[in-house]
Formats: structure tokens, C-alpha cells, sequence
């Protein structure tokens, strides 16, 4: 885990890099992957650095509830809600977590069966 302050999604809140953002508010950024999983895959994240969920606190409670209502309506926005699709949050080196910032997977777009995203 990384004691930084600063994740390559820091950039990307403040739009310091380029990605495809889809939406973004006070709380919460969401964006397409640049390696994508299924047809929709979007990384929604908090605006404020979490670095895993061993590190969600109390006070955080409302941006990550904010998080769902986020992807339901994006999902919805897709046009993938009816069918389904999959949310995911991988948590540190063993459970496939690449950045140590909080975020959740959106996939959908396709039938997924069993894949776990990377």
C-alpha cells in the first residue's frame, strides 16, 4: 500500500490527465477504463483519497453510499440497468487492487458469468 497522498485518480479528479469522464460531482468521479472488461466498464471514485476499504472510516459513509446511487444511474444512463450488470471493488495486493485509491468497477453491456474483473 502506498503512504502517498497522490494516485494516478488524483490526477484524474483534477483533470490533470486525460480520461473519458462521464460524470462527476462534488463526491464522486466516475470515468471509462482504459482497459476495459466488458462492453461498459467504468471506475467510479471517491473525490477524496481512500486508499482501500480496510481504511473507510465513519465519516465516509455518505460518499460511498453516494458511490451506488452513482452506478445505478449511470447504469441506468447506459442503457445496461434492465440487463444487469456487475459491481466490484478489489481490496489490496491479494484481492487484484492495482490502485490504492478506493473504487468500485462498473461492468456491464454483455453477460458476465463468472469473471471477476482485474
Amino acid at each position: 500500500m502506498t503512504t502517498s497522498n497522490e494516485t494516478i485518480f488524483s490526477k484524474i479528479i483534477r483533470h490533470e490527465i486525460p480520461a473519458e469522464i462521464v460524470y462527476q460531482d462534488d463526491q464522486v468521479t466516475a470515468f471509462k477504463d482504459i482497459n476495459p472488461q466488458a462492453p461498459v466498464h467504468l471506475l467510479i471514485i471517491p473525490n477524496k483519497l481512500i486508499p482501500t476499504v480496510n481504511d473507510v472510516t465513519a465519516e465516509d459513509e455518505q460518499t460511498l453510499g453516494h458511490l451506488f446511487v452513482v452506478a445505478a444511474q449511470l447504469a441506468k444512463e447506459m442503457g445496461i440497468a434492465e440487463d444487469g450488470y456487475r459491481l466490484v471493488v478489489n481490496c489490496n495486493k491479494h484481492g487484484g487492487q492495482e490502485v490504492f485509491h478506493l473504487h468500485m468497477h462498473l461492468l456491464g453491456g454483455k453477460a458476465l458469468g463468472a469473471k471477476v474483473c482485474q
